[in-house]
Order: C-alpha cells, then structure tokens, then sequence
C-alpha cells in the first residue's frame, strides 16, 4: 500500500541582509559544509518508518481485551428474563438459538462438517473429513488458470463463536507461495449447519507453476482456539483430472 503526502509551502517575501562581517561568513560557510558532507553521508536521527510493510505470516496473538467473565448463553438468556426489551434485543442479537444446543459451557464448539471447491462448469469436489491421520497421496488436483471458490459448512453448539476465520498457506518445493486468511464471522448456535463461500479466486497457470504444493489449513476463533487444522497436498495441472 502506498501513501501519497502533500507539501502545502507557504510564501514569504525575501529582504535583503546586511553584509556580513568576513570572520562570521566564513565561520557559516564552513559550518554549513559540515552539514552539507553530513547529509551526503546519510546521516539521520530517525529510522525511517516503512509503510504497507508484510507482517510476519504466522498468527500474531490479538491484543488482550478485558470484557468481564464470559456467561453462557442460557445464563444470557435467563437474565433479565422480564424486561421484554432487553428479551427481544437478545434474541434479535442472537438469532434462532436452539436451547437444546446451549447449556453451561462457556466454550463454543464449533465443527466443521464439509469441504468443497466449486468452479464453474465443473462437478463440485467435496473433501472427505475427517482427513485419515499420516494420509498419503494427492487430496486434489485443480486445472491451471480456472476460477474457484471453497464453500465450508459448520456447526455453532454451547455458546456464540467469535471471529471465526480461515487460513491457509501453501508451499511449492519448500518455499511459501501463498497464504490467504478469511473472515468468516460470528455466530451464535443453531440446529442448522452454517455454509460460507469464499470470494472467487483464479488458480496460476504456466510451466512453473503446474505442479505438486503441500498447504496447511485452519480453522480459529478471536481465542485462537483451533477447531480444525489439515496438512495436506494437491496439484495443478494441464487439465482437470477424469472424472469417469
């Protein structure tokens, strides 16, 4: 990201100096060299900040904000239980809430229940879970070049999920290539399984880079609880494998 800064110089009339004795400009004028070889050498007070710099990949740990004690939503929902405001305020906040699904537990517990790529004009791949654990082989292969989207479902039981988001980094030969993160969002829960699909993306195309990846993905919340986390590999092809 770049930043534009705009220089507003305001003007002033210039009046002519007295001459200065012969021992004051020389003692300026060398003092004005010293400066002079000083900036050459680029000699500063100040690191210069650098805007739009990357920060590290891994997961930095959020900013500690003390909220209170956490309440279970059954306790939630039992307080001020008579004030038909504040009632109809939380259930608006909190959506179709399954009392069933709500107890005393603070935690939320949060399941993630299908993986799919969706493209366009091809059948949806869906990602056996749960993943076998030390599983060998390709999990899937993707055609270079074509448009995508990943589509997750998800439970929401014992208390509302706060920012749940996805990760996932890939690596080629060793090096990373790629990590995307995506906001899900908060959810509080129900019966009913959640789904979000992600904004469409394109995968690369050319020689370097069809081939094998490994990639690790992962599911947490504002906690950095994680509730799903996969190590996996898939390829990029030519062209999409059989389907018959």
């Amino acid at each position: 990201m770049s930043s534009a800064v705009e220089a507003i110089s305001c003007s002033k009339v210039d009046v002519p100096a007295a001459p200065e004795p012969e021992e004051a400009a020389a003692k300026k004028a060398a003092a004005g060299s010293e400066n002079g070889d000083a900036a050459a050498n680029g000699k500063r007070g100040e690191a210069t900040p650098h805007c739009g710099e990357e920060e590290e990949d891994e997961e930095e740990a959020p900013k500690v904000i003390d909220l209170g004690p956490r309440v279970s939503i059954k306790d939630q929902l039992e307080k001020d239980k008579d004030d038909e405001s504040l009632r109809r305020w939380k259930e608006q906040l909190l959506g179709s809430v399954d009392l069933n699904s709500v107890g005393e537990t603070l935690e939320p517990d949060v399941k993630i229940m299908s993986l799919s790529i969706l493209s366009p004009g091809r059948p949806d791949i869906f990602l056996p879970l749960p993943v076998e654990p030390n599983a060998k082989g390709v999990w899937f292969t993707l055609k270079e070049g074509s448009p995508y989207r990943l589509k997750f479902t998800f439970s929401v039981s014992n208390n509302i999920v706060s920012g749940l988001r996805y990760t996932n980094t890939v690596w080629k030969t060793g090096l990373k290539v790629d990590r995307a993160k995506e906001m899900l969002g908060t959810f509080s829960p129900q019966l009913e399984p959640y789904a979000y699909v992600t904004p469409e993306d394109t995968t690369p195309s050319g020689m370097f880079a069809r081939g094998s990846y490994s990639a690790r993905t992962k599911f947490l919340d504002d906690d950095r609880k994680c509730y799903l986390e996969i190590n996996y590999t898939f390829d990029i092809r030519r062209e999409w494998p059989s389907t018959s």
